[in-house]
């Protein structure tokens, strides 16, 4: 028997999420997101390692380490591998960054976690089409990239939940991206083109389950924004995700 103690408005905050990643996953763009790392710091010496993968062929990863009382250091990497149809998409990305976190409310339940960093990537894009030799590309976008990004977390640590006759720890948070990307280098079927940037707004919603003292399931859902209309360093593509969470303290 299962027994949530969700509040309406994390529920309602959850469909909402999910909503937009179904609206926003069959669009087209060169960038897709990756999953941002999620530590939930409460104090020094702990360390974070996570990944996270779908059906789509999206893979991240991230590992995060409690180096102060209050500060944090963290880095992340992604790899997409995804042939759908006529469409052809690859891409991978790497990140570091520095973060500030704290833990406020009277049982400190409640966790505060913002961070900055620096990342590179490279995109591939390609429409393709079937000729008697295999799949050939009509048209191909391929990019090099750099990001800057800045992110806080609001997320609550939960303890009343009964799961198969066993208490479980809940936990579920919010995560609120933004990341400047601009292309360092575009190709357009081979020839350098004309070199876009934007801005991103990449909310995510997620939601972990303590399995035993040390690893922790949890589900992501979120999508982004783009705030410059761009031709093809644009928004479109979802972050919808299960991952498998190690956390451990020195």
């Amino acid at each position: 028997m299962i027994s949530f103690a969700t509040t309406k408005s994390s529920m309602c905050a959850a469909f909402c999420f999910f909503l937009f990643a179904v609206l926003f996953s069959g669009c087209s763009s060169i960038y897709q997101p990756n999953v941002p790392a999620t530590p939930m710091f409460s104090k020094q010496g702990e360390v974070y390692a996570a990944v996270h993968s779908n059906i789509k062929g999206n893979a991240s990863g991230n590992l995060a380490v409690a180096v102060g009382k209050h500060v944090a250091v963290l880095g992340n990497g992604s790899y997409v591998d995804n042939t759908s149809g006529n469409k052809e998409y690859k891409q991978y990305m790497y990140e570091g960054g520095l973060g500030y976190f704290n833990t406020f409310g009277k049982d400190k339940s409640r966790i505060f976690e913002v961070y900055a960093g620096y990342g590179l990537g490279h995109a591939r894009d390609a429409d393709t089409r079937a000729t008697t030799a295999g799949m050939m590309p009509v048209e191909v976008r391929e990019m090099d990239f750099e990001k800057i990004f800045v992110q806080a977390n609001l997320s609550r640590k939960r303890e009343n939940v009964r799961l198969f006759g066993r208490d479980r720890q809940f936990s579920y948070g919010t995560a609120i991206r933004g990341s400047f990307v601009r292309m360092k280098d575009f190709w357009l079927d081979g020839v350098s083109g004309v070199r876009e940037e934007n801005l991103f707004i990449e909310p995510v919603f997620y939601t972990r389950m303590q399995l035993n003292r040390s690893f922790q399931l949890q589900y992501t859902n979120g999508f982004n924004i783009g705030v410059v209309d761009n031709n093809y360093l644009k928004a479109g593509n979802a972050v919808f995700t299960l991952g498998l969470i190690y956390k451990f303290s020195k």
